[in-house]
């Protein structure tokens, strides 16, 4: 299998675009090697601009539930942009993609459209404060929740501290109002509210995608709902991974706990930059114009994103079920692959959660972010390797989730299986 021009177009966006990728996991830094450009992708498959074809299990970070090129989503987006890419003013797809996601979430009565992950939790924690009138805020070591200043956070000693920025351009002083605890630790997060009267609320991810695929405990959520509500705090759930890839209602419907807020992004925008946050009418009412909490967007609800959005969320919503058969496809998936590590005394912890499946090589289940750094990053790079030399695009980090579609069919999962078996082999026979 020749990467020659993916090489090739490395070595020159390089020149031109720092670490030549506009993210940086996609660098494949901590699997070795260099990045795949891709020429395009058609369901279930990716083609780089070598000519290699690929089975996906990335499905760009989460977005393409129903794989590449959905017709009836391409469908929708060509049919919007003959009228126009953007148009700065208020249309009635965002209306409508509004009553659709709100008539699935419980906890949401109004909804404002952004345009990505970062900017819609960035905006919910600002309503928090604004909400609250306080200013600090506790989040969880390994619950990424984008790249705004206040929370680049790294963990200090001990379990909790106020936190210290993670990259050079954050100010301490943005970061100092934010308080880190231990994902499914409950004591962590007692000693922040003992540390401070001054937090607006919790950001969690209840189902973690950014340390490897680590749900959140049922009984953890619950207290942490009942702690916000003893101290005047909000609860937010960043589902801007798991919402609508764990289930069509959210995490709430899943763990029994209701949040306050609620952010969005990649399955509601159908493959196009979208994202959402969401409470109930008292809590909104204070997002301006309706009241003082200032946020904005040129694009935000931009028409084209939310007709992608609104075909891909109607299709799902029709089609309610379909999670269920790709949990079963995932956790065939995750149970076979750990099945043949076994064979090959490798240890292997699983999970899945709807149509999301994550791993590691790990002797012991994994919590937390700790637990997680407590994997095997070097038998995870050989895999990674020799799994992309077999055909099969998993994602190049061991702390990212991995994603199935509606176009992953049983045959490409035995036959992932199967790649896996070789691979395994490999690796231990050196």
């Amino acid at each position: 299998m020749s990467n020659t021009e993916s090489l090739k177009a490395f070595n020159e966006a390089k020149e031109l675009i720092p670490g030549g990728v506009n993210s940086p996991v996609r660098a494949f830094s901590s699997v070795g090697g260099s990045p795949l450009f891709i020429a395009e992708g058609e369901g279930g498959y990716l083609k780089d601009i070598d000519g290699n074809k690929y089975v996906d299990f990335v499905q760009s970070w989460g977005p393409l539930i129903f794989g590449h090129r959905d017709e009836s989503i391409e469908s929708a987006v060509i049919e919007a942009v003959k009228h126009g890419l953007s148009f700065g003013a208020p249309t009635e797809a965002e209306s409508e993609l509004a009553k659709l996601v709100i008539s699935m979430f419980d906890s949401i009565d109004k909804i404002r459209f952004v345009s990505s992950g970062t900017e819609a939790v960035m905006s919910a924690i600002r309503l928090a404060r604004g909400f609250t009138g306080r200013d600090d805020i506790v989040k969880f070591t390994g619950c990424y929740h984008g790249h705004s200043d206040s929370l680049l956070v790294e963990a200090g000693s001990g379990a909790v501290t106020f936190g210290n920025p993670s990259s050079p351009g954050v100010p301490a002083d943005f970061t100092k109002h934010t308080l880190l605890a231990e994902y499914n630790n409950i004591e962590s997060v007692k000693k922040c509210f003992a540390d401070s009267n001054d937090i607006a609320c919790i950001i969690i991810e209840p189902i973690a995608g950014n340390m490897g695929l680590v749900p959140a405990d049922k009984a953890f959520l619950l207290e942490l709902r009942e702690l916000c509500d003893a101290n005047g705090a909000l609860l937010i759930f960043d589902e801007v991974m798991s919402g609508f890839r764990a289930s069509i209602n959210g995490a709430e419907s899943i763990t029994g706990t209701r949040p306050d807020i609620v952010t969005l992004g990649k399955v509601i925008g159908g493959g196009m930059p979208v994202g959402a946050f969401g409470a109930s009418k008292e809590i909104m009412a204070k997002l301006s114009p309706e009241g003082p909490v200032y946020q904005a967007g040129t694009l935000s609800g931009n028409p084209v994103a939310m007709a992608a959005g609104l075909a891909a969320l109607t299709k799902l919503k029709k089609n309610a079920r379909v999670l269920t058969v790709l949990n079963e496809r995932a956790t065939r998936l995750v149970e076979g692959m750990k099945k043949e590590a076994s064979a090959c005394g490798i240890t292997m912890q699983i999970d899945t959660r709807g149509s999301m499946f994550g791993f590691f090589f790990n002797a012991n289940p994994v919590k937390n972010f700790a637990d997680a750094c407590n994997s095997d990053a070097e038998l995870f790079a050989k895999f990674h390797a020799g799994m992309l030399k077999e055909g099969f695009y998993f994602a190049c980090s061991l702390y990212e989730t991995g994603f199935i579609s509606t176009a992953t069919t049983d045959d490409m999962i035995e036959e992932t299986i199967k790649a896996s078996a070789k691979v395994f082999k490999e690796i231990t026979n050196g």
